[in-house]
């Protein structure tokens, strides 16, 4: 099978990253969330391993990439990220993802501690779901001004290669650990389902955090497969 991306042919997809084809292809990345593939945090997976360890067929995958494709043709495209400078994708990254963080954590953090209150006598209360979203929002913090204040003004500058080769790999291995949080939310949460029972806090609580999750991983990809793997190209 021949899949294409934005009309050009994508040789042996199978063999191709997540963070690639994700890169190449933003229609891709809606593909890989449905099926809960991790694109960012392990973006360097090929597609048929990934599939493999997920218990997914890759063709099946590849398929689905390439109708995702086709239905975007004729409509309003996604930005594509690939083709802007670093300079544009890191004022995109501050404005409409950390900013994103800050505003958003906060009032989910707030809404987890209410569950957990009034429902702490349930057997399906995310019991500690709070104490971990407030861990996660100082950690994101911390890592958010390390790039606002260091990274992302060298990046600005041109610098690259080894000049920014070791912050590079402090960040993405911060993101390892932001990846890790989320499987843990997952994990206190029952997958974000909320139980037949559960309060419009509740269920409005698991919808924000699915959305939360979505772009999180879509900030990261961002960052690790289009910003810093420019960055640290011929490294």
């Amino acid at each position: 099978m021949v899949s294409r991306v934005h009309g050009g042919p994508l040789m042996q997809p199978f063999q191709t990253s997540l963070g690639d084809l994700a890169a190449a292809n933003p229609a891709a990345t809606r593909v890989f969330m449905r099926h809960r593939l991790d694109f960012c945090c392990g973006g360097r997976q090929p597609l048929g391993v990934a599939c493999e360890r997920a218990g997914l067929d890759p063709a099946e995958i590849a398929a689905e990439i390439e109708l995702e494709t086709q239905r975007d043709t004729g409509q309003a495209q996604e930005v594509r990220w690939e083709d802007r400078s670093q300079g544009e994708l890191a004022d995109h990254i501050e404005r409409h993802y950390h900013e994103g963080v800050r505003r958003d954590l906060p009032s989910l953090i707030e809404a987890a501690r209410k569950v957990e209150r009034v429902h702490a006598q349930k057997p399906a209360v995310p019991a500690g779901l709070a104490d971990t979203l407030v861990a996660l929002l100082a950690e994101m913090q911390s890592h958010m001004q390390k790039e606002e204040r260091m990274l992302f003004p060298l990046l600005r500058r041109g610098f690259r290669g080894e000049q920014v080769y070791m912050p590079v790999r402090m960040m993405e291995s911060e993101h390892d650990t932001h990846g890790e949080q989320l499987v843990k939310i997952r994990e206190l949460t029952d997958d974000l389902r909320a139980p037949a029972h559960a309060c419009s806090t509740w269920r409005a609580l698991y919808h924000g955090l699915a959305s939360f999750e979505n772009d999180l991983m879509q900030h990261i990809h961002l960052e690790n497969n289009v910003l810093f793997a420019r960055a640290t190209r011929g490294a």
